[in-house]
């Protein structure tokens, strides 16, 4: 994986949104040069593929069910220092980019690229240089300025916390409990509501609630109002 890269760049796509993972084969399909030899729906089934296909960059979403990206990530390194992964996400604002970074990503963009950018940062990544979207460098000096805490002491943190909840995801739950909508919360933690309601998402699934009523009874059943 990673050695004897050829012209052509071998993608495997890992996003476990069927329709984002489609949409993003048939975008790069178009692309000269790129070659999307795989898709995978989490980064259990990344690993393995990437192991079988060998691809020249792996374009890993960072949220994902069974094995996110940050760990699919590290276990890639661990399998082959020289691969190459670079982060596809949503969450331009999520601190997550650091632990993403430190398990050996070599790039952060996040899904409003298009296919050029998209198609830059592979030919970057591919030639041994970081890449780093704009969007998101303001977040990570913000973060690193203010102290990061490292996987370590978060990993601390979420073993206290409910279903595998991130502390962000508690923090969006508890601004639910308190009554604040989708805009308030985003004016709060200075997000996109986009960002605020994958949030949503990915919680309710983890929690099993199907409205923002049983969400609020959760939150004060596990003490996170």
């Amino acid at each position: 994986m990673g050695a004897g890269v050829s012209e052509t760049i071998r993608v495997l796509l890992a996003d476990d949104q069927r329709v984002v993972r489609e949409g993003l084969a048939t975008l790069l399909g178009l692309v000269a040069g790129v070659d999307v030899v795989g898709t995978a729906a989490d980064g259990d089934e990344a690993v393995a593929l990437a192991r079988e296909l060998r691809p020249d960059v792996v374009l890993m979403d960072l949220r994902m069910p069974n094995c996110d990206g940050v760990e699919a990530t590290r276990r890639l390194r661990d399998l082959d220092a020289d691969t190459r992964v670079l982060i596809l996400t949503t969450y331009a604002d999520d601190r997550s980019v650091i632990d993403a970074l430190r398990a050996g990503a070599r790039g952060y963009l996040t899904k409003d690229a298009g296919a050029e950018e998209i198609r830059e940062a592979l030919l970057q990544v591919v030639g041994g240089h970081a890449v780093i979207d704009p969007a998101v460098q303001h977040h990570l000096i913000d973060a690193i300025a203010g102290g990061e805490p490292s996987h370590a002491d978060k990993a601390d943190q979420q073993r206290h916390l409910p279903d595998g909840l991130t502390a962000r995801e508690a923090e969006v739950l508890g601004l639910i409990a308190q009554g604040l909508s989708n805009a308030e919360i985003a004016d709060r933690l200075v997000v996109s509501e986009t960002t605020v309601k994958s949030h949503i998402n990915h919680l309710f699934a983890k929690t099993g609630v199907r409205d923002r009523a049983q969400a609020v009874k959760y939150a004060y059943d596990h003490g996170l109002s």
